[in-house]
């Protein structure tokens, strides 16, 4: 009989899950939850719960502030940006602030990004990060994506249902979607370093003990819903008026007003015979369409076109001034393995050299790298920046 799977270890030499990658995520990804003591031993959190609200008072962040009122049994829920005052009105206990996005505001979260590279980078989402004070929680809930727990200042106190038995219907009593019933299997008091993964679909819940600050690391996961419909639509483009509904061998309407049942199978068949079609589109057309998704899917920002069209001479005297040229924390740019010479940013896809795109991926383009670029690539790189995709930066 194979071993029991832990669903709690103690990380050691340096490995981040307590054991390898590989091992991970043969065993635990999209799976089952487990629990990792001292995944960042002598953790020092790079932000304050000060800093978390300086940021939520920012008009751009996406921030939230739930109370939960204890003896009304009420949860009241907050969107910012938010203002001293709203914090000066807090009670002592019962709150949590959160902010999303956090990594595209701080380098150094985005830094422990670096830390996930054993998955690929369009799966990652975000960091949100949460200050809670004494009782403060979000709730009994379900997340649909994978999500790692890293606790960062303080203790949080966290419960999940691995049961495979929860009931997850939601309350019709609150303003976030909380769970109408919520069982424990499993509890673990988490400190400083301490971090928890859960696959979608285990409902959990964390409840400050003393004022504390956790960060969580989402994963992208897009719904079947938001892929379906523009891949549709792209699929009906490519059909064109051509393809349309046909009804060879058709017998004399008993009633011309009325649409028959065999009007609906035959309509039935054709659009069967259509999305068949779509199931078995190439991969490069599959693929191409998955990557300019997932190019523009959560953006932290939308791209703001640059009001003049800078000149090619401009851009050529700031890169060798010192600047560089890169992509905005913002968005998210990947490539396709077997077509390494186009970048997908923003929903499209961009030929490029091989160096600048690595560039572009990594820490920028420099003069150096800008120097070796034919005119075409250069008038490209000119375009995605008067489109606001790429920015000069020192």
């Amino acid at each position: 009989m194979a071993a029991k799977l832990p669903i709690e270890v103690v990380a050691s030499d340096g490995l981040l899950l307590g054991m390898s990658a590989e091992d991970f995520l043969r065993d635990y990804w999209q799976r089952r939850p487990l629990l990792i003591r001292r995944a960042y031993p002598k953790f020092e959190c790079p932000l304050s719960g000060d800093d978390l609200a300086a940021l939520a008072m920012r008009e751009e962040a996406l921030s939230r502030l739930l109370r939960y009122h204890r003896r009304s049994g009420r949860w009241t829920l907050s969107h910012g940006p938010l203002d001293e005052q709203d914090f000066a009105d807090l009670p002592q206990t019962d709150w949590t602030l959160l902010v999303q996005d956090v990594d595209k505001w701080d380098p150094d979260v985005a830094e422990l990004l670096r830390d996930f590279q054993f998955l690929p980078s369009w799966r990652i989402d975000d960091i949100m990060v949460s200050f809670a004070a004494p009782g403060g929680s979000v709730g009994a809930h379900v997340d649909h994506y994978d999500v790692f727990l890293l606790q960062g200042l303080g203790h949080r106190q966290w419960a999940i249902d691995a049961s495979g038995k929860a009931d997850l219907g939601y309350r019709d009593d609150t303003p976030m979607k909380l769970l109408r019933q919520f069982n424990t299997s499993h509890q673990w008091l988490l400190g400083p370093g301490d971090m928890l993964y859960l696959p979608p679909g285990i409902p959990h819940h964390g409840v400050a003990t003393d004022a504390c600050l956790s960060l969580s690391i989402g994963m992208r996961a897009p719904a079947v819903a938001e892929l379906l419909g523009p891949l549709l639509e792209e699929h009906a483009q490519r059909l064109g008026d051509e393809a349309r509904f046909t009804d060879p061998g058709r017998g004399v309407s008993a009633d011309p007003s009325a649409l028959e049942q065999v009007d609906i199978d035959r309509l039935r068949a054709q659009l069967g015979q259509s999305l068949t079609a779509l199931q078995q589109l190439p991969d490069d057309q599959l693929g191409d369409f998955f990557a300019r998704f997932l190019s523009q899917y959560r953006q932290a920002q939308q791209p703001q076109a640059k009001a003049r069209k800078p000149s090619l001479n401009s851009m050529e005297k700031a890169l060798a001034r010192g600047k560089v040229l890169v992509i905005p924390r913002w968005f998210k740019a990947l490539r396709r393995l077997n077509e390494p010479e186009y970048l997908y940013l923003g929903g499209d896809r961009s030929a490029l050299a091989e160096e600048a795109i690595n560039g572009l991926l990594s820490s920028g383009i420099d003069y150096p790298i800008w120097a070796q670029l034919n005119p075409a690539y250069r008038a490209k790189l000119r375009e995605l920046l008067a489109e606001g995709l790429l920015e000069l930066r020192r």
